[in-house]
């Protein structure tokens, strides 16, 4: 069974209980409870990465998780922003004593991520935790929380063209990409260059959610430029490397043969000649591969500049879509009730998959692909749905909470 590295919406605060009232006057629910259905779908599509059936291995069924390959871990990593601005003031930065609550409260959040992403990659599953990744992004997009959405833009695409360039300056010294011997915890330049899911390369994706979270997400013209704006991404992104992947001479070339060496993180199957970009592999070992022409790739987790581009342009429709859904058809709110529960309980649900991975050892099980996944969606499902019935916030979202509590007792004048 193939498993690759994904990641979760860590415990952001939940949306419907978001006291930012948008400018327009409307009282947006709809917009509130679509960053959970937001949530859940891209839950699900985390869990097809880990435990369905391989993309371009099983028919039409396989074809079907080809969508949520890197995709979903993008998704995850720009709601990640909407998280950081939902705590420190959505639509206006907190300031004075709030403002300071809201950092500490970040910063405890980051640190128990960190020990829980440690924790769990312990735990030695074939999956890659990206918990202590997601709370190291905390961390370093902390700084920025004040920005507004066209500064906070600006940075994500300076950062989305320069970080990828300045990792893959950097491989020689650090190494190519190294997926740690199960039990191993990620350490400091795992998480920033080496890992899974590296910061150098990844935090545009959360900036870009900080910005997305900036705009006023009630008015109908701004969810028509995001849902634009998110479709230029996705296609200067795909584009934009399908079209350099045959210009630039001996591209293609380079890339396959990479591929054919596991040197970069592509696939389902190898780039056939005159072929689009590849796509993403469970078991990439290398940044780029060995070749300067795998930055030009807009494989997902390839770490290149069209990856991120048009990663982040997908995850923007796809939230925009969630928040418009909700606004327009309130009936849909209750027929994706058990969607927008597994959202709202999102880092709960991340857990669960990883604990059940762990013991029931999945990729021994004789057990389909296709069953295994039915499974573990049906599961969460049942939960979070009753769960949410009784209490407010999940199980770990409410551990969260009291953790974090402690910033709130933070008076005007201490530190």
């Amino acid at each position: 069974m193939t498993h690759h590295p994904h990641s979760v919406a860590a415990d952001a605060p939940s949306p419907e209980r978001e006291h930012t009232r948008p400018s327009t006057g409307a009282p947006g629910v709809g917009r509130l409870i679509g960053l959970d259905l937001a949530r859940g779908l891209a839950v699900f599509g985390m869990y097809a990465v880990h435990v369905g059936p391989a993309p371009g291995q099983d028919g039409v069924i396989g074809s079907l998780m080809e969508p949520a390959q890197g995709r979903s871990s993008a998704l995850f990593a720009v709601l990640a922003g909407f998280a950081v601005a939902l705590i420190t003031g959505r639509r206006t930065p907190k300031t004075g004593l709030a403002g300071r609550q809201a950092v500490a409260k970040v910063i405890i959040r980051a640190v128990i991520l960190i020990a829980l992403g440690t924790a769990l990659t312990l735990t030695g599953t074939p999956v890659v935790p990206i918990l202590a990744f997601y709370g190291l992004f905390f961390l370093l997009v902390l700084p920025l929380y004040r920005l507004g959405a066209r500064p906070l833009a600006l940075i994500a695409a300076g950062w989305a063209l320069v970080g990828p360039q300045l990792l893959y300056a950097l491989k020689p010294l650090v190494g190519g990409r190294v997926f740690l011997s199960y039990g191993q915890a990620d350490g400091p330049v795992s998480l920033f260059f080496t890992g899974g899911y590296p910061a150098l390369t990844w935090v545009p994706f959360v900036i870009a959610g900080m910005a997305v979270a900036r705009c006023d997400l009630a008015a109908t013209a701004v969810r028509i430029r995001l849902a634009l704006t998110g479709a230029a991404l996705a296609v200067t992104g795909y584009g934009g490397s399908w079209l350099a992947l045959r210009l630039v001479p001996g591209a293609a070339e380079a890339v396959r043969k990479a591929e054919a060496g596991q040197g970069m993180s592509s696939v389902p199957s190898s780039v056939p000649s005159g072929s689009s970009a590849p796509s993403v592999s469970p078991d990439s070992i290398g940044i780029f591969g060995d070749t300067p022409a795998g930055m030009l790739a807009s494989a997902p987790h390839s770490e290149a500049t069209p990856s991120i581009v048009a990663a982040t342009g997908v995850a923007i429709l796809v939230i925009t879509a969630c928040l418009a859904a909700m606004d327009a058809f309130p009936r849909l709110r209750r027929l994706a009730g058990p969607v927008i529960a597994v959202g709202s309980m999102s880092l709960t649900a991340y857990v669960f998959h990883i604990v059940a991975i762990w013991l029931l050892s999945t990729e021994q099980m004789t057990v389909p692909p296709l069953y295994t996944l039915l499974g573990f969606i049906a599961s969460i499902t049942v939960l979070a749905t009753l769960w949410s019935r009784f209490f407010r916030r999940g199980p770990l979202e409410g551990l969260m909470g009291r953790a974090t509590g402690i910033a709130g007792r933070m008076r005007s004048g201490e530190s």
